[in-house]
């Protein structure tokens, strides 16, 4: 048996409660981890409110790392005892123990601890498909202006340092002075507090009025207006969450009056579908990490009978960085 976080319908943090559930054997393809340590993302907010919707009930999750108790037919790059790391479908990571698809779980470097493991995994391979796969025609060269929105939280704080090392004048945004300055202090060039300026003002003075060359959105309706005007001509923006509520609607002529700009919406799910793809993803984060490029900063850790608590503070903008739940 294993403890898990489930919910049996969509609502507020309160719906959110701890379970007993049977851990039985991997199948063919598949592995069963004992989790040290559990990452929190904004996408199990999505799941829970129904945004993004699941069957019911839902054992919510989708970033962990631990130690493989067991494998199952076919799996060959992972065995029994090894220390491992993953994000990945299908949800679920809010637990002791499960069994689950062994495709996109990798191998845990030794110098890297399960906590960092479990931080790391599914906001560090975001910013490595945004930076490297997510990219505007022509791609980006060193010096290159680039706008990251909430560039205090998980995703932001290790985009902003792997920007710095590829040469990148990474712009971000947060919501408050605070906030600011920690992404100044991980390597955003220029940071911008939304809640006193108007970003896309700034951005043109950064810029020189050129804009830039892409725009990087996990925020969504309250941003993305804006976030259009501040592209240069040909840019791209890349939107890859919700956080403030999803994007309405839009015509799409107005991507031809702006600058004939283009407009991609992205997903890590649709990056990780191969086991190659995976590795190779997830051996350039390990390789930055391990190399001390990037850091990955933690700061919040509940235990995983207080994920409610968790939720709270996720959807109140209180936390920077990554936040992980212990077991």
């Amino acid at each position: 048996m294993s403890k898990a976080i489930r919910i049996d319908q969509n609502g507020g943090p309160e719906v959110l409660k701890m379970v007993d559930v049977t851990v039985g054997e991997p199948d063919d393809g598949e592995i069963r981890i004992r989790h040290k340590a559990v990452g929190l993302n904004f996408i199990d907010v999505y799941q829970r409110s129904g945004l993004y919707p699941f069957p019911m009930p839902l054992r919510l999750g989708m970033e962990a790392s631990g130690v493989v108790e067991a494998v199952g037919k076919g799996v060959t790059h992972l065995k029994v005892g090894d220390r491992a790391a993953y994000a990945s479908q299908p949800p679920g990571s809010y637990c002791e123990e499960r069994v689950m698809p062994a495709k996109c779980v990798c191998k845990l470097p030794d110098d890297i601890s399960f906590e960092t493991g479990a931080a790391m995994m599914l906001k560090g391979l975001t910013a490595q498909y945004l930076l490297k796969r997510t990219l505007p025609q022509g791609g980006l060269q060193a010096g290159d202006f680039i706008l990251f929105h909430a560039a205090a939280g998980g995703v932001g704080l290790i985009a902003s340092q792997w920007a710095k090392a590829l040469g990148y004048q990474l712009i971000g945004t947060a919501g408050s002075d605070e906030k600011c300055a920690l992404a100044k202090a991980y390597g955003a060039s220029h940071v911008i507090n939304y809640s006193k300026e108007d970003f896309l003002v700034k951005v043109k003075e950064i810029t020189g009025g050129k804009g830039v060359k892409v725009v990087y959105d996990s925020v969504g309706k309250d941003t993305w207006d804006k976030s259009l005007d501040c592209l240069s001509p040909f840019g791209l923006m890349a939107s890859f969450g919700n956080a403030s509520g999803p994007v309405a609607p839009f015509a799409p002529g107005i991507l031809g009056n702006k600058g004939s700009i283009y407009v991609t919406r992205q997903t890590l799910f649709t990056h990780i579908t191969s086991r190659e793809t995976t590795q190779a993803m997830a051996d350039d984060l390990f390789a930055v990490v391990s190399g001390s490029k990037v850091k990955i900063r933690i700061d919040q850790t509940f235990p995983l009978e207080q994920a409610q608590q968790a939720h709270i503070a996720l959807e109140a903008r209180k936390t920077t960085g990554c936040t992980i739940l212990t077991l």
